[in-house]
């Protein structure tokens, strides 16, 4: 009996340490009726096809916007659930028990470190890629989370990883469990793939990153360079596979025919891919969302995950095809927006005398946590900024100076200036020596070197940027509010009390003239009609 008290003492405590560890993240109640929803109750486990099942991704055509998908990627996602099960949730006889079950969750989505998370994810990544019958060069020192990895990965595995991302993340958001395959929709993602091989791979000059197939690189990117380049550039990456085992465990609820869970109102794919019409694409929209933590990051996933009740278009604010070019049409309707903005613009430059083939066509973002000001000097409290097309990179703050935004409109009293202050909009940089800076008229754009700028991170906003001074003709420009519903409600709120005060100063209240003689009119007729005239003057 003592053996067996002990036994019993053991796997109590175990229990509780799990369940602790699940409780700290707040999700214990959330797990235990997803396991007596999933558990058969007759052994207390949960059958494994049942759990396989959840996991499994239900897509028959992944569509992409604009790369071909590869022919092992649609078998990559029906092998993903297999292999969450032989790595995350250890199983008995009888299936997964309770305690295996909550250990399970607290691999993936309990606290830990980033390499941790990083490891976890390409960990499994690497097992379905082997099921799939594409093995990769990855190779795990042992089974602890936190071991070396060692090895390399290939462009198109980049590709795969992140396009599996973005399926787990879909999937998410809709979340469906369903035995009906449906259409997955793929973004263009070329941009993030091409910035690990710049970051990873040795090169050099003989990449041409603007007219660039990625099937037909054959480089290689060592392991310990990716992790680098994702905790620098994409650190919320491993979050989707955490995110996707959440949502899936959440909206588990076992029915008599099967699997089902609560689907959310996620518009259709058509809807999805109309965004490939903007600047903001969904591709480039969650590559951003991955450089970012929080609210300001669930707001720009509302981009790549749009919803009937958020509509396409209720966070772009501006768009200069759209409500015109120039500060003043951007000014009026970005005015009174106080909440966290994403200001894109796409331009092109080369050299006027050479042909349209030599063009280069880019696109940079910067976004800032407060709304815009009408100011003649830098101001705010934070901000990135972006080069999104063709290789994406984020520079992060550095923390040494805050010339985060400037934004000058032309001063309405018209007073002289012996020294005008630029008219525009900046980022970075100092006053007249912007690393960014768009004119009045949005038709220009200047982009200088890093070295003029201590606000943000050095690096190019574009391929062969150089040292000099680049001035580009701007094509588009788009600013998103990612503030939610309720900068939005503050800022329409202003826009009408504004509307009202115009309204007020264009009525003339004629109850302050008191008769015709003291009327300004008649002034000006006796002045017309003889200004000669001698007029006694009342003291």
């Amino acid at each position: 009996m003592g053996a067996s008290t002990s036994t019993e003492q053991k796997v109590s405590i175990e229990q509780r340490e799990a369940e602790a560890l699940a409780a700290s993240t707040g999700a214990l109640s959330m797990l235990q009726k997803s396991f007596s929803s999933l558990a058969d109750p007759d052994s207390n486990a949960i059958p494994l096809n049942s759990l396989q099942q959840c996991f499994s991704l239900t897509y028959k055509n992944p569509v992409c916007e604009a790369l071909t998908v590869p022919d092992s990627f649609p078998m990559l996602l029906d092998h993903l659930g297999s292999s969450i099960l032989d790595l995350i949730f250890i199983s008995e006889k009888g299936g997964v028990s309770w305690v295996e079950f909550v250990r399970g969750y607290n691999k993936c989505c309990a606290r830990m470190s980033a390499s941790m998370s990083l490891n976890i994810l390409l960990r499994v990544f690497a097992v379905t890629l082997q099921k799939a019958g594409s093995p990769s060069n990855l190779e795990f020192e042992s089974d602890d989370v936190e071991c070396k990895i060692t090895g390399s990965l290939k462009p198109v595995d980049v590709l795969m990883l992140l396009w599996m991302c973005w399926a787990i993340s879909w999937n998410s958001r809709t979340s469906k469990i369903s035995k009906e395959k449906t259409d997955l929709p793929q973004p263009d993602i070329n941009q993030i793939v091409l910035s690990a091989i710049v970051s990873c791979a040795d090169v050099g000059s003989g990449l041409n990153v603007w007219d660039c197939q990625l099937s037909g690189l054959e480089v290689e990117l060592p392991v310990g360079k990716f992790l680098s380049w994702v905790v620098r550039t994409v650190p919320s990456l491993p979050d989707c596979f955490s995110q996707f085992v959440y949502a899936i465990l959440k909206n588990c609820v076992s029915h008599k025919d099967g699997l089902e869970c609560s689907t959310s109102s996620v518009v259709e794919n058509s809807s999805t891919m109309a965004y490939s019409s903007h600047l903001l694409s969904s591709g480039m929209a969650w590559a951003i969302s991955l450089t970012l933590r929080g609210t300001i990051s669930e707001e720009i996933s509302k981009v790549c995950f749009p919803s009937k009740t958020d509509g396409i278009d209720k966070n772009l604010l501006y768009r200069s095809s759209l409500h015109g070019r120039g500060l003043n049409r951007f000014w009026s309707n970005i005015e009174g927006y106080q909440g966290p903005l994403l200001m894109l613009f796409s331009a092109t430059s080369g050299d006027a005398s050479d042909s349209r083939a030599n063009e280069r066509k880019w696109t940079v973002g910067a976004l800032t946590n407060q709304g815009f000001e009408n100011k003649d000097l830098f101001y705010g409290s934070s901000g990135n900024l972006y080069a999104i097309i063709p290789v994406f990179h984020v520079y992060l703050p550095t923390g040494k100076e805050k010339n985060f935004v400037y934004s000058h409109l032309h001063p309405t009293g018209r007073a002289y200036e012996p020294k005008p202050k630029p008219v525009g909009i900046g980022f970075g940089g100092s006053m007249g020596n912007e690393r960014i800076f768009i004119d009045e008229d949005f038709s220009k754009v200047t982009i200088r070197h890093h070295a003029a700028d201590k606000t943000y991170q050095p690096g190019s906003l574009f391929p062969d940027q150089g040292f000099l001074p680049v001035e580009a003709l701007i094509s588009e420009v788009e600013v998103w509010g990612l503030g939610g519903r309720s900068a939005k409600d503050v800022q329409d709120s202003y826009k009408k009390r504004e509307q009202l005060f115009t309204d007020q100063r264009r009525k003339v209240d004629l109850k302050t003239f008191a008769n015709w003689e003291d009327s300004p009119e008649k002034m000006m007729m006796d002045m017309v009609s003889d200004p000669n005239a001698v007029r006694r003057e009342d003291r």
